[in-house]
């Protein structure tokens, strides 16, 4: 597994596709990203427990 990897995921608010690089290396993490379409604060929850990263996205009604 790499440290910092690339993902794409789709915006809870706008439905867009949006980029994000999350460092792998950092364990089980939970975070705050504005969607670089629409501006709104997303949910980044990183879950590095498997042999593979779950990464999803939530809006800030769902936390």
């Amino acid at each position: 597994m790499q440290s910092l990897e690339a993902v794409s995921r789709t915006c809870p608010y706008c439905g867009e596709p949006v980029e994000l690089v999350v460092d792998c290396t950092a364990g089980n993490q939970q975070y705050f990203e504005d969607c670089s379409v629409c501006c709104k604060p997303m949910m980044v929850e990183l879950d590095v427990e498997g042999a593979e990263p779950v990464i999803s996205l939530k809006d800030e009604n769902e936390v």
